[in-house]
């Protein structure tokens, strides 16, 4: 059976990895000329890390990733006061079976890349046509220098992005929802950070209208950045946009001195406007199927997005182990309703995050402050740590 992947990120590679253990040949297209992982930093959460280690990659996840010793350190704005901090390390262990990590995402797309056969990805593929009015479907890719090339196969999994060109194969397009809100990202060495942002810990600074995180990657050696705040007019959705470091030092000049300091070491920002989608009503036509953010594309306040394409391929990867050539269509259906009711779910629950980060200062953030204290976010988020997709699919 041979699968032809569309996108060379996370999803597409994890999909096209777990596909070939599971004995599919299952090739990646991806338009760029050379594979790199834009962004910087993402939390790798035990959802998203035993998949990787039953897929062998276990250890070498653990040589680059940080290992959080806490997360939801949630702190106040004005002078840093810590209103809640989750413990993780051996208890999230002992809860999930797995740590939760913080990396850059470009260490753990090369992590894939090597997991994968040389001939498994394709680069300098942009995919013009997809037609599937016969027994195959067929593909047609424009490379660099605008030669065309033709390819078959038994089915395709879209996993393009949130800009997905696969997905109007599917469903009808519809425009991505703007949520008001732009996010800033930076990387900062960390001999240049002051120390609180050195710890193994995921800190979130809540304030009036904005919030700020940060926490530390490749080996404590760079602290990543992701400040959310109003995106006023500004409008592009790129992670590759370049902002400006005096536009986010505006943003916080009233807020805790250290984390001043932090934007401060800061010599470069990207920044990108912050658009998801509202759950699709199918993923599958035909021998076509949805992945990852073409299929769920949500706000980051979950941490989510990688995680749930990695879920989608476990399955994806289950349901086409069993099928025949003749079968894919039905295989891509059961993977459908296997993944698309959890993904929306997590698309939704990713809706409203900023509205409690984002109190202004008064009885309602006091309220939320106070709540904090009872609150247990590792064993309240059973429900997303512990979901196993494996075991769903067997049953």
């Amino acid at each position: 059976m041979r699968i032809a992947i569309i996108g060379g990120g996370l999803g597409g590679l994890a999909a096209a990895l777990l596909l070939r253990q599971a004995g599919v040949e299952a090739v990646v297209y991806e338009q760029t000329a050379e594979l790199r992982e834009v962004g910087a930093g993402i939390v790798v959460g035990p959802n998203m890390v035993r998949p990787l280690a039953r897929a062998g990659l276990g250890e070498r996840l653990a040589s680059f990733a940080v290992p959080l010793e806490a997360a939801w350190e949630f702190r106040r704005w004005q002078d840093g006061r810590v209103l809640f901090s989750q413990p993780m390390g051996e208890e999230c262990r002992r809860l999930y079976g797995a740590d939760c990590y913080v990396a850059h995402r470009a260490d753990l797309l090369q992590m894939l890349l090597e997991a994968l056969p040389s001939d498994a990805v394709r680069a300098d593929r942009r995919l013009e046509t997809l037609r599937q009015d016969g027994p195959e479907v067929e593909l047609v890719f424009t490379d660099s220098r605008g030669e065309k090339t033709t390819v078959t196969a038994d089915g395709v999994i879209g996993a393009d992005g949130i800009h997905s060109v696969v997905r109007p194969a599917v469903v009808a397009e519809e425009p991505p929802r703007f949520s008001g809100l732009c996010a800033y990202r930076c990387l900062v060495e960390a001999e240049h950070a002051p120390e609180l942002a050195l710890r193994r810990v995921q800190t979130l600074w809540l304030g009036p209208g904005r919030h700020f995180v940060h926490y530390p990657i490749r080996d404590r050696k760079l602290i990543n950045i992701v400040a959310i705040v109003p995106a006023g007019e500004w409008r592009v959705e790129s992670w590759t946009a370049e902002g400006r470091i005096e536009d986010l030092a505006r943003e916080f000049e009233t807020w805790d001195p250290r984390l001043r300091q932090l934007v401060a070491s800061a010599t470069e920002t990207r920044r990108w406007a912050l658009y998801d989608r509202s759950p699709l009503e199918r993923w599958t036509s035909g021998r076509v199927a949805l992945l990852g953010d073409a299929a769920h594309s949500m706000l980051p306040f979950f941490g989510q997005g990688a995680a749930q394409a990695v879920e989608d391929a476990v399955v994806l990867a289950s349901c086409l182990r069993v099928a025949t050539r003749e079968t894919v269509a039905q295989a891509l259906v059961r993977y459908e309703e296997i993944r698309r009711p959890r993904a929306s779910q997590v698309q939704l629950m990713s809706r409203g995050r900023e509205v409690q980060n984002h109190l202004p200062d008064g009885p309602a953030q006091l309220e939320r402050d106070a709540a904090f204290a009872g609150g247990d976010p590792l064993r309240q988020n059973a429900w997303l740590y512990g979901h196993d997709p494996e075991t769903i699919t067997a049953g």
